[in-house]
Formats: structure tokens, sequence, C-alpha cells
């Protein structure tokens, strides 16, 4: 009896080693702390830029802003919206970014997350977030049931909201040219002007420009005119009427300093608004550290965008 008993204990013992080591391996596998499986081709996240190209790419802005007068007025800018250095270091930039045309045009309504250094981008329709377009960098692509459910060009669309909400910040690129012009007078107030222009080849619409209203006083964006000259719109020379964006409010995210809204208007005389044409809102933004690896890349079932449709 005594025998049996042992022999009952023993194995019992052995059970609770045997389970023991199981549950601490399960642990070991799901605990972060052991290195998972290596899967062929597996892609690595995309991380943020390491502090030394933030350094170097931040130190060679403000070099080429500082040379020029309308430089250093968006130097100025972008120091007054939070600096070009935290605007790098913050991370990817996600918004919600709703067009909404008044009279004619086409509504687009999109969560987006943006590659700031890389200038990517993936866009998600806020109604049906299975309907998805973005550029890596390289090519552009969509996901949609059908033609009506985009119903617009999205290679055109995959980065023009980031250029708006990140204004000062985009102006310090390759290819872009700033000069002065004369001060404007709106809202009571007279106001720092730059006109951004592009080198032949700067993207896919290199003969767009943008005019840019700054306070004299704080320094931040107040107004931008701008005209669409995107070739699959228009023949060469050719582009639609100018027009102004009234840049409403400010919201600050992470010590950067964002636009809330936007009211769009048909430039008139004396370079003043006239008809009210789009209202925009500039919501839910943040700065995230990292995304999903391949997150840019077209995924599975993506249809690619030959040329500029």
């Amino acid at each position: 009896m005594k025998a049996t008993q042992t022999n009952v204990s023993n194995t019992i013992r052995f059970l609770l080693i045997f389970f023991t080591l199981l549950m601490l391996n399960a642990c070991r596998q799901n605990d972060g702390k052991t290195q998972p499986q290596v899967v062929a081709n597996q892609q690595e996240p995309p991380e943020m830029v390491p502090k030394s190209w933030i350094e170097n790419r931040v130190h060679k802005a403000s070099e080429k802003l500082q040379k020029t007068a309308a430089g250093k007025i968006v130097w100025q800018a972008m120091e007054a919206h939070g600096g070009l250095k935290k605007y790098y270091k913050n991370g990817y930039l996600s918004f919600h970014f709703n067009y909404q045309p008044l009279g004619e045009g086409v509504p687009r309504n999109t969560y987006q997350v943006v590659d700031t250094w890389r200038n990517l981008a993936r866009h998600k329709e806020a109604l049906d977030t299975s309907l998805q377009y973005g550029w890596n960098g390289k090519v552009a692509w969509e996901v949609k049931k059908d033609s009506t459910s985009i119903p617009y060009n999205t290679r055109f669309w995959a980065l023009t909201p980031y250029y708006f909400a990140a204004i000062p910040f985009v102006l310090e690129g390759a290819g872009v040219n700033l000069e002065q012009l004369p001060d404007e007078n709106f809202k009571s107030k007279t106001w720092d002007v730059v006109k951004v222009t592009f080198d032949p080849g700067t993207g896919d619409a290199p003969d767009d420009y943008y005019i840019l209203y700054f306070d004299k006083t704080d320094h931040t964006l107040g107004v931008i005119r701008y005209i669409v000259s995107y070739p699959a719109y228009f023949k060469k020379g050719e582009h639609m009427p100018e027009k102004f964006m009234d840049v409403i409010g400010k919201q600050v995210v992470d010590g950067i300093v964002f636009p809330e809204a936007y009211k769009t208007y048909w430039l008139g005389k004396d370079n003043q608004p006239t008809q009210y044409i789009t209202e925009i809102t500039l919501s839910e933004v943040s700065f995230v550290n990292s995304v999903q690896a391949g997150y840019f890349d077209p995924p599975a079932g993506a249809k690619i965008i030959e040329g500029l449709e």
C-alpha cells in the first residue's frame, strides 16, 4: 500500500512538472521576451527615421530658408507652428480630412496616415473603411467595389490633404521655390505673403502654385490661395481658376499647430474671397510611432493606377 501511494505521488509530481513546463513555454512565446519564429520574406514594420536624419534635414532646411526673405518668413512660420524638428520627431501623422463641396464637386472624406519623412500615404473612406487607396512612393493604388464607390482621382488626392494640413512644414523640400510678394490685406489685417512654385518634374503637377499669408505678429498661416493644374484634368498651361482658402482655428497636437477647418472661395477682385464653395474640417489629428509592415504598399486585390488617369 505504501509503495502504491509512492508511485501515485511520483506520477502526480511528474504530471505537475510536465504541465508547468508546458505553461512556462507558452508564456515565453507570448511575453515578447523571446524572438518570434522567423518567417521567410517577412517585412519589418517601418520605423521612425533616426535622430541623425532629422538633425541633418532640419539643419539643411534652416540653412536653405535663411538665405532669402521669403525663406525667413517660412522658417518663422515653421517655428511658430511648433518647429520642424519636433514635427519630424513626432512620428507618422494621422488625421481625418472631410472635404465637402457646397455646390458642384465630389465629397472626399477619409481617414489617412502619412509618412511625413518619405511622403507616403494611405486613405480609408470614412463611411466605408474597406474602400482604401494610397501612395507608397512608387505606385498609386486603390481598393474599391466599382467605379462609383470612390468617384474621384485617388492618385491626385493621395497627398493633397496632407499638403494642406502640413503647411508650412512641407515647404522645405527639393524642387520648392519661394518668393516674397507684396503684403496683402484680409480680415482687417496686413499679412506677409509668400508664393510657392515648383521646379519642372517635381510631383505630378509642377505647374501648381500656392500663395500663402502669414500673420505678421505670431507668424502662423492664415490663408492659402492656390490653383490646380493636374495634367489629367488640364492641358499644359491651363489650370482651374485660383481659389482662396481661409484657414480657420488652431489645434495643438504634440506641440504642433494645425488648423481646425478651412473655408474655400473663388478668388475675386483685389485678391478677396467671393463665392463660398467648399467646407473642410481637419480633425482626429495625432502622431503615431509605428505602422504595420507594408502599410503603405498595395494590399492584396488592389488596383495599381497606371499613369495620372
